[in-house]
């Protein structure tokens, strides 16, 4: 008996040991948030939720009033269930697109708009996703940051089905925003601009190009950022110190937001954002701020 209660024992560790390898169980989403992230735990995915997501305010963002107005407007038709277009936001780092699609969120939430998150590797998951979605009431921007693709990556075929659709991926309460450096998506060649030069056995090689300019295509609208003027940049700067009390934008605070600028190799929103709290920290420290 002794032997029997020994290999028991001996049998409930090994099980244990081998549960921490395993799948967790599948759990229904936490529906009543209004983001979440598309995440991973030994191999099984899942939507976590975001308990404390960015809040920010489309009056916040500056200098991008055009694409502002679009993507609000293609956003409003989508939350009212009208026709609306996936959105591709390309150009100059820091410039606003991806704080202008927080910025929608934050705007329509109340109005049944919800966001998912998923990364570049996990887009091969995306059927998946929209299948967890299709069913529910609200509508969902998928949403990938910095999106860019290698040839060979195997999310680059799965956004494109969802991007063009199937009868077994599309979905009426589901879009896909997208920001990117790079308005193709994906790196482009000097040697792609030789139509008859070929590369190894494949006979037309300029399908391979057109093959790569196709997925940015795929999306309905495109939105573009550019580099910030000195003086759209300096306007920035004064919006976020104006958050702190600092009113006044005076020569030496416009010396050093310029020196921070050039340190930096940019003029952008981000920019004038890391400048002001830096500033604003440096400020409180020295005793200098009253409010």
């Amino acid at each position: 008996m002794a032997d029997f209660e020994q290999l028991i024992e001996r049998a409930e560790r090994v099980l244990a040991r081998l549960e921490s390898f395993l799948p967790p169980p599948v759990t229904e989403p936490d529906w009543s948030a209004i983001a979440w992230r598309w995440q991973h735990v030994n191999g099984r995915g899942f939507l976590q939720a975001v308990p404390h997501p960015h809040h920010i305010q489309l009056d916040d963002i500056r200098n991008v009033d055009e694409q502002k107005a679009e993507i609000v407007r293609n956003t409003e038709q989508f939350v009212h269930g009208y026709p609306a277009n996936n959105v591709l936001l390309t150009g100059a780092r820091g410039t606003g697109k991806s704080s202008l699609v927080k910025a929608v969120l934050s705007r329509f939430a109340a109005q049944g708009l919800r966001l998912v998150e998923v990364d570049k590797q996990d887009l091969v998951a995306l059927p998946e996703i929209v299948s967890l979605l299709r069913d529910r009431k609200e509508r969902f921007i998928v949403f990938c940051d910095d999106l860019s693709f290698e040839s060979s990556e195997p999310g680059y075929k799965a956004l494109k089905v969802v991007l063009d659709g199937s009868i077994a991926t599309t979905s009426d309460n589901v879009v896909v925003y997208a920001t990117s450096n790079r308005r193709h998506l994906m790196p482009e060649f000097m040697s792609e601009n030789l139509q008859v030069q070929h590369d190894g056995d494949e006979i037309r090689p300029g399908d391979t190009t057109e093959e790569k300019v196709s997925l940015s295509e795929r999306f309905g609208l495109w939105l573009s950022f550019y580099s910030f003027s000195q003086d759209e940049y300096l306007a920035v700067v004064q919006q976020w110190l104006q958050h702190a009390g600092v009113n006044e934008l005076n020569e030496d605070i416009r010396a050093a937001a310029l020196l921070f600028s050039h340190t930096r190799g940019a003029r952008s929103g981000r920019v004038a954002y890391q400048f002001s709290r830096d500033y604003i920290g440096r400020a409180a420290l020295a005793g200098k701020l009253t409010s």
